[in-house]
């Protein structure tokens, strides 16, 4: 697995930024998703930390946010807008498009290339922006047919040519639409379950790395529980936290950092203790032994 040059230390250099779309932004970026309700339906648990999480982000250097209509049902747009408008300068807005939520919070597909520009639309008109950093196709079908794919990415294509968004990005997808995709047009990021404990996306993050492609892994310290629970739990992840008086979700942070320079990380939180807490695994840098541990466990 590819890595970092190491200093004369062992340890793993990791770059602080990374291009995204036509801005430079911050390794670590946040997740809007966990300030939905549950079931990432509804409204947060609590609005005023909610609200007060999502300024503490941007206080600390976060530039990079990721959200969806489908969150909350536009509620979490609605909060982004609410505690950071007017946005600072340099802050990438990301969304993605073709997935929707129904009345009981179930997700399912929403395919039709049709409806694709009304979402991107609705996206800027909560968030209160004129134009988004980027905007991720979502992929829920490894099937789609290809016509289908292409049409909507021309979709996304027109939006980005007309200035609503500055980049297209592809989400829950396989290297082959990775490559279909960039037959097709540039794309600036992928957006893919991966972690310590799950790495069926490896051959799309070394894909990414050659080509220069941002990868941002959605639930980068599991899903569900009973995955998180494990990564968190393992004695590896243990010990090398212990090695750098670190708890466990930094170590699985630190750990998709040092994967590359073009790794983007969301972790999502509804408070600020553990958004504060995420924001440290950016000054980790693993030794060498450490990343091998770690590989070695999740197997």
């Amino acid at each position: 697995m590819g890595r970092h040059p190491s200093d004369s230390t062992g340890r793993q250099r990791v770059p602080g930024r990374y291009r995204l779309a036509d801005k430079v932004v911050s390794r670590m970026g946040y997740g809007a998703m966990q300030l939905s309700g549950d079931g990432v339906f509804g409204p947060p648990r609590d609005r005023d930390e909610a609200v007060a999480v999502l300024r503490a982000a941007v206080d600390a250097g976060v530039d990079h946010i990721d959200t969806a209509q489908t969150y909350g049902a536009g509620g979490v747009n609605e909060l982004i807008r609410e505690a950071l408008h007017p946005y600072p300068d340099g802050l990438a807005l990301v969304s993605k498009v073709a997935a929707r939520r129904d009345h009981s919070g179930r997700l399912s597909p929403d395919q039709d290339p049709n409806q694709l520009r009304a979402d991107i639309e609705e996206n800027l008109t909560t968030l209160g922006v004129e134009r988004l950093a980027a905007v991720n196709l979502r992929v829920m079908d490894n099937d789609v047919p290809d016509e289908l794919f292409v049409d909507q990415l021309g979709v996304l294509v027109t939006a980005r040519d007309e200035g609503l968004i500055g980049g297209i990005g592809i989400s829950n997808v396989t290297r082959g639409h990775l490559l279909r995709a960039m037959e097709v047009t540039e794309i600036v990021c992928v957006q893919n379950f991966f972690n310590l404990a799950d790495r069926n996306s490896l051959p799309i993050v070394h894909e990414c790395a050659v080509r220069g492609i941002a990868f941002v892994p959605f639930c980068p310290l599991g899903y569900p529980r009973t995955q998180r629970e494990a990564i968190l739990t393992n004695r590896a992840v243990a010990a090398v936290a212990a090695r750098h008086d670190a708890t466990a979700p930094q170590v699985a942070l630190a750990w998709l950092l040092a994967l590359g320079p073009n790794m983007l990380l969301i972790p999502g939180t509804r408070t600020r203790t553990h958004l504060a807490e995420n924001l440290r695994a950016c000054g980790m840098w693993l030794a060498d032994r450490d990343i091998a541990t770690l590989d070695a466990a999740f197997l």
